[in-house]
Parts: structure tokens; sequence; C-alpha cells
């Protein structure tokens, strides 16, 4: 399904950039997820425009490989990653799309903390005259991706208990920024509770 193949394809992205933001990212490790990023977001884009564009889906799977080889390198993801698997167990929130919502407010918190790593994210994505949380949006929200938890009917009164349980998940201690408990995970969760929903223009 094209729900299915872009949400998934934008966690590839997630994987490709929370490891360029990470704390132990090496050359290597940046190297190939400049590279990721560069295949995801072309390819997706062309399949989106032509499903039956085979060159852009072997561009997305070879980018979607690149992303997974940063988890063999031992390279740390951030709260993008840790919130998502909350989600997901929390709510059944597809994986895919845990991560068209929660990474563009996590690059947007962590900014502060990581200001060389944003600007690196946004030439990654070939627009460098942008912030990064405002580059990736556009992209997920161009591929017809949900943006909000208001977009997948996420149960609001669960909000709290995924702060909770997101301070369990590995990744949150290995986040840019640090997160000190449960008040800054809902930070977050504030800004994908508020933000601007796309249901309206969500693919099937």
């Amino acid at each position: 399904p094209e729900w299915l193949w872009l949400s998934t394809g934008v966690r590839s992205l997630d994987h490709c950039t929370e490891a360029l933001c990470s704390i132990n990212s090496t050359y290597f490790s940046d190297g190939y997820a400049k590279a990721g990023i560069e295949l995801l977001v072309d390819g997706l884009k062309r399949v989106k425009a032509n499903p039956d564009d085979l060159d852009a889906r072997l561009k997305c799977q070879t980018g979607c490989w690149m992303g997974c080889a940063t988890v063999s390198m031992m390279v740390h993801y951030g709260a993008s990653h840790a919130i998502g698997h909350v989600l997901g167990g929390t709510a059944d929130v597809p994986h895919g799309y845990t991560s068209c919502i929660n990474l563009p407010y996590v690059l947007k918190w962590n900014e502060q903390t990581i200001p060389e790593k944003c600007a690196a994210v946004s030439k990654a994505y070939g627009r460098p005259d942008m912030p990064a949380h405002e580059v990736v949006d556009e992209v997920i929200r161009g591929l017809g991706m949900p943006r909000t938890l208001g977009d997948v009917d996420f149960p609001m009164e669960k909000l709290q208990q995924v702060s909770e349980l997101a301070m369990q998940d590995p990744w949150t201690g290995t986040n840019p920024r640090k997160i000190g408990g449960p008040a800054d995970v809902m930070e977050i969760l504030t800004m994908a509770v508020e933000g601007k929903p796309n249901k309206a223009n969500m693919v099937n």
C-alpha cells in the first residue's frame, strides 16, 4: 500500500537523520546517513508521483539499507525513535507514522543544543537555507503523511503515560539534548498535538 511504503520510507529517513544528529556519530556513519537521506528524499518523492518508477523504488530500498547500516555501527538515536516506540506500544500507531509525526518536532526541540548538526541535516535534505525541522516537515507533508497525533486519532488521555514510559527507552537517554524527565518528553508531545494537521492530505 502507498501509505505503508511512504511512511516506512520516512522511518528510514528517521534512522538517517537521527544518526546524523547522534551524540556518537562518526565520519563513516555520517557518510552513510547523508547518502541515505539523498536517496530517500528523491526516491520517495518520485514513487509518490509514479508508483511504477522502479528506479525510484530501488533508491528507496538502497537508502533504507544505508539507514539500517548506521544501527550496526552502534550509532545512538534519539527521542524520535524513543517516543515512537512508546506511541506504537500504547496506541498501536504504525511505526512509520510515528517517525512522520515525531521527527520534525524532535529536531526543533534539539536544535538549540546541536545547531551545526541540524544545519548538516538541512544540507543533506537539499535545503541549507531552511531550519532542519522545517525542511523535514515539508518533505513529510509533501508525501501525504501525518504530522500530528490527531492525524492518527491518538487517544490524548494517554499522553502522560507515553511521557513516563518514554523515559525507559534507552534512546531517550542518548538524545542530543538532555531529556531530564517526563516533562521534557511532554514538551515534544505537546508540539505533536498542537502542530499543523495534515490529515486532509494523507494518502491511503
